[in-house]
């Protein structure tokens, strides 16, 4: 009988962000968990939310791990920052994956391999999207982390790039390895009679702040027809309230609704019952929301200058991120009835096979194999 093969994660993202980072930790543990040759350990330095918690599968070859101090904030970050390392040994991991971009400090001198998920470094590229203080903790938990680590994964070949840039990096030393996504938004559910969204609307999913451009969607609503709608589903920022106040000054508040605090079941239902999907962004590490929306069998529209083209493939349409007579033109284009739609999505679909779990999971274990 072959041994597993023990593999520890930072899962501090997976049990305390509903989007983003913990979105791409909880898929891609379910999908690894389902390959009995790995015992996965989940070392977070508390249990976090219950309902993120649940949404990981339960399975015998997967369990979370806690610090046995944990009473204070400050006694969590120095765990999880340096104190983890000795659990590790300890526990008889043969390899930490940091799945959100950071890696322990002295775990390249404890015998345990490791291996970091690098999502983006916008803030080393786009600085001005940050505070001062936000970009300088970044930057130095990045050039800590590569000297950390044994091998680097890239959501994307743009983030790859930016890491041989800033970084320094050997091509070599990173493989590309695609963000998965959850098999939920293939499900096309969505009761008009019960819903409170308007009859016909497009969609924006995200973060509502300035890097994510969402008012360049908000502008090109005066050039589409007066019975569209805007859906912006996302986190409250500061962002939002220039938006809001966009909105209300143009007299759009009958045709842009914001919603916050959407549940992970609810959202694939207002994917399916969109007509099309925006993501104006400026810059991204990769652009899941996309990925979604193609599988619950949405046009895309998004921006070129990073790297959603990549996630949207050839059959999206991109604008520039300045343009909002091009978005407009570009989402007309993608309306029910307009020509060539159910083609981009079907080409579109094809295209997101390469995100599937099962593949991308294959992928992850690979680059473990080797490392080991």
């Amino acid at each position: 009988m072959n041994r597993r093969l023990t593999i520890g994660y930072d899962a501090k993202r997976i049990v305390k962000n509903g989007t983003g980072l913990g979105s791409y930790g909880r898929t891609l543990i379910n999908d690894l968990s389902a390959n009995s040759s790995l015992n996965l350990r989940l070392y977070a330095p508390d249990k976090g939310r219950n309902d993120l918690r649940g949404q990981i599968v339960t399975r015998d070859n997967l369990q979370f791990c806690y610090p046995e101090r944990s009473g204070i904030p400050f006694e969590k970050a120095f765990w999880r920052s340096k104190g983890i390392v000795k659990d590790l040994v300890k526990d008889g991991v043969q390899i930490y994956h940091g799945l959100s971009g950071e890696l322990p400090f002295g775990i390249s001198r404890s015998g345990v391999r490791s291996i970091v998920t690098i999502h983006d470094l916008i803030f080393l590229r786009h600085p001005e999207f940050y505070n001062w203080i936000d970009t300088k903790i970044y930057a130095w938990k990045f050039f800590q982390t590569i000297r950390e680590a044994d091998h680097i994964i890239a959501i994307s070949e743009c983030t790859k790039r930016d890491i041989i840039e800033f970084g320094n990096i050997e091509d070599s030393e990173i493989s590309v390895v695609y963000q998965s996504y959850s098999p939920s938004f293939r499900r096309q559910v969505y009761d008009k009679e019960s819903s409170s969204l308007p009859e016909r609307y497009i969609l924006n999913v995200g973060s509502i702040e300035a890097r994510k451009n969402v008012l360049l969607a908000v502008k090109a609503m005066h050039y589409l027809p007066e019975e569209l709608h805007l859906v912006i589903v996302g986190r409250h920022t500061k962002y939002t309230d220039k938006v809001s106040e966009y909105v209300r000054s143009h007299q759009l508040e009958h045709r842009v609704h914001i919603l916050h605090g959407v549940s992970n079941d609810l959202l694939p239902a207002i994917y399916a019952g969109a007509e099309s999907f925006v993501y104006p962004s400026v810059y991204e590490g990769f652009g899941i929301p996309i990925i979604e929306a193609i599988s619950s069998g949405l046009p895309v529209v998004a921006c070129t200058g990073s790297c959603l083209e990549e996630a949207g493939g050839p059959s999206s349409i991109y604008v520039d991120p300045d343009d909002e007579r091009a978005m407009a033109n570009a989402i007309t284009m993608t309306l029910r009835g307009a020509e060539g739609r159910q083609q981009r999505i079907e080409r579109s679909q094809e295209y997101i096979r390469r995100f599937e779990g099962r593949d991308v999971a294959s992928q992850i274990v690979d680059l473990y194999n080797r490392l080991i």
